[in-house]
């Protein structure tokens, strides 16, 4: 295990091992199991046997994270800071999922974001349809009581009328 005594294990430095090599992890992060102690795990949800059109979604994770690679883990100008120095953040990998039932996808989802998210944690899941942020929130409010959602998406498809 890596030593966390002196700070944050950041992402892989980019003139160690080249951004097109090393592990798939968000950002170059630590995975999971090389770092105990975490305050945000990055959460892939690969599901969309809940959309309504066309699949697809359930790749996102995987292209989320292999675009991340590129990013730059240092100085962020706009916040006035180095993130991954300030926090502990690791890769979770994926929730193993069904893509059969969706109900059982859900117990799934919740399952297995409640353990990551235990304690003073936070997850950032990235999907995956729509579908996913209920069971999200069913863990986080079942673990720490209210909570908000913040959602991004490019279409309008949740609206009430689109």
């Amino acid at each position: 295990m890596p030593d966390q005594s002196s700070g944050p294990i950041g992402p892989v430095d980019g003139k160690k091992v080249p951004r097109f090599a090393g592990s798939g992890s968000f950002a170059r992060l630590p995975e999971i199991d090389r770092v105990p102690d975490y305050d945000v795990a990055i959460l892939g949800v690969p599901f969309d046997s809940g959309t309504s059109y066309r699949p697809g979604a359930r790749f996102g994770p995987m292209a989320v994270r292999q675009a991340s690679r590129h990013l730059r883990p240092g100085y962020h100008v706009e916040l006035d800071s180095t993130p991954f120095s300030e926090i502990q953040a690791v890769d979770a990998g994926d929730v193993p999922i069904t893509p059969f039932s969706i109900d059982e996808a859900m117990e799934q989802i919740a399952a297995h974001s409640r353990e990551l998210i235990r304690g003073d944690r936070t997850v950032v899941a990235i999907g995956g349809d729509h579908t996913i942020a209920l069971p999200m929130l069913r863990s986080v409010v079942r673990e720490h009581g209210q909570a908000a959602l913040v959602h991004f998406d490019a279409h309008l498809d949740t609206w009430d009328t689109y």
